[in-house]
């Protein structure tokens, strides 16, 4: 959620090129390929806001000088009826104006959860992720003597993967891990933990799979993409869709210490999509599943180091890539395919040669203070001052059903075989092919 009062103050941004905050957030509404009208309706509303809460306070104040007079004229037997009828009128006036003040103040408040992150002055203009800017590219693809299959083929052949049995028990976009697939994707997870925790010093943490809508709220998934969360019908409760959502809530409402920053942990967990945009993409194989498991490094830091911070959670992922030996790259994403809360995100996207194409498998996001703003999530400096808002930052370390299918196609062999990544084996029982 962006600041109600930097926007009203409108001063200039030096980082901007020296535009002022209305004119700048309104290059990013346009550029996120929304509707920059949404500012002037943000500033009437907030004006609006200010003009009842002026009448309130008036009438309260009225209403103050009021009551001690018609006190003064029962006490010495006077007549007062005037007065009380007088005061009738102030209550229903400041009843009015105090209802006039909450309704205007909810719908400033849902109008802006509904509005996006202002974007750093680094991210590159653009409508889709053909505009996104590579920043780098790691590994070699490695070259086949034959044509490399894609890992759905690849497992259905190894009897790894059964799609169509889990499209029988539950539906399309589920599948069943058996055997080396299984243990593959175990293996994972703990190797990705051991690496976060031992060389990167994050704090682990396994959070509840469950949380409720203001957790949802907090991080920017709702109001607007309500449609993607699976709900628990009759209550308040909804499957997580990442990770992200009940860690960063973890300190929501909270004041934390300057000297407990940052804050990092990494967390592993199932996450649970509708993927209600998404008919008719990916409906083959693992890469886009309604239910698929995920290690997530978060952060909890200092607004003045948030940047570098970012930084060192994007090495921190690529680490887990590196290890593994897989070829990827890295990108910066583009203003019209960044996500809704993210001041700016780096895509990680491994090679699949059985697709022949990059895919993302991991995104590494700042957020600044909007996740902080909406979970009211701050920091006490040490010198005593006022409470500030934390940046929060994210990314995947990594998604493990599609570092799954990157091993799978980038380790396969010309009998169908597949090679166990030497820094797995011992995480498989000193097992290095899967056949």
């Amino acid at each position: 959620m962006i600041d109600i009062k930097k926007l009203e103050k409108n001063e200039v941004l030096e980082h901007r090129e020296g535009l002022k905050f209305q004119e700048a957030y309104r290059q990013d509404l346009i550029n996120r390929g929304g509707d920059g009208s949404h500012i002037d309706k943000l500033l009437q509303l907030n004006s609006d806001r200010k003009k009842f809460v002026t009448l309130f306070e008036t009438q309260k104040a009225e209403q103050n000088k009021v009551g001690p007079e018609i006190a003064k004229l029962k006490k010495s037997g006077e007549d007062a009826s005037e007065l009380v009828e007088k005061m009738s009128s102030i209550k229903a006036s400041i009843k009015e104006s105090e209802e006039k003040v909450q309704e205007i103040e909810q719908e400033l408040l849902s109008e802006l959860k509904s509005l996006p992150n202002m974007l750093h002055p680094s991210v590159p203009a653009g409508k889709s992720e053909v505009d996104n800017r590579v920043e780098k590219t790691w590994g070699e693809k490695k070259e086949f003597s034959f044509k490399p299959l894609e890992h759905s083929e690849l497992g259905e052949k190894l009897g790894i993967l059964d799609f169509e049995r889990a499209g029988k028990v539950t539906g399309a976009r589920f599948t069943f891990l058996k055997g080396a697939a299984s243990q593959l994707e175990r293996a994972l997870i703990q190797f990705m933990m051991d690496v976060h925790t031992r060389e990167h010093s994050y704090e682990e943490v396994i959070p509840p799979f469950i949380v409720n809508s203001s957790s949802l709220e907090g991080t920017g998934q709702f109001p607007k993409f309500k449609q993607d969360v699976f709900h628990l019908s009759e209550t308040d409760y909804y499957l997580i869709p990442t990770a992200e959502v009940p860690v960063t809530n973890i300190f929501r409402d909270e004041i934390l210490k300057e000297s407990d920053l940052p804050k990092c942990f990494v967390a592993y967990s199932p996450c649970f999509r509708s993927e209600a945009g998404s008919y008719g993409k990916d409906t083959k194989g693992l890469i886009r599943q309604h239910q698929f498991n995920k290690v997530e490094l978060l952060k909890f830091v200092r607004p003045e180091n948030s940047y570098d911070e970012l930084e060192s959670l994007l090495l921190n992922a690529e680490k887990i890539l590196q290890l593994l030996e897989l070829p990827y790259r890295v990108v910066t994403l583009c203003s019209g395919d960044i996500g809704f809360s993210a001041a700016k995100c780096y895509d990680i996207e491994v090679w699949l040669p059985g697709q022949e194409k990059y895919r993302e498998i991991s995104s590494c996001s700042n957020f600044e203070d909007f996740q902080a703003r909406r979970a009211n999530i701050r920091f006490r400096p040490d010198d005593g001052g006022k409470p500030q808002f934390v940046h929060t930052l994210n990314g995947s370390g990594l998604a493990v059903g599609r570092t799954l299918i990157a091993i799978l196609e980038n380790y396969q062999k010309e009998d169908g075989s597949v090679k166990v990544p030497r820094v797995l084996q011992n995480y498989m029982g000193g097992r290095d092919l899967i056949k």
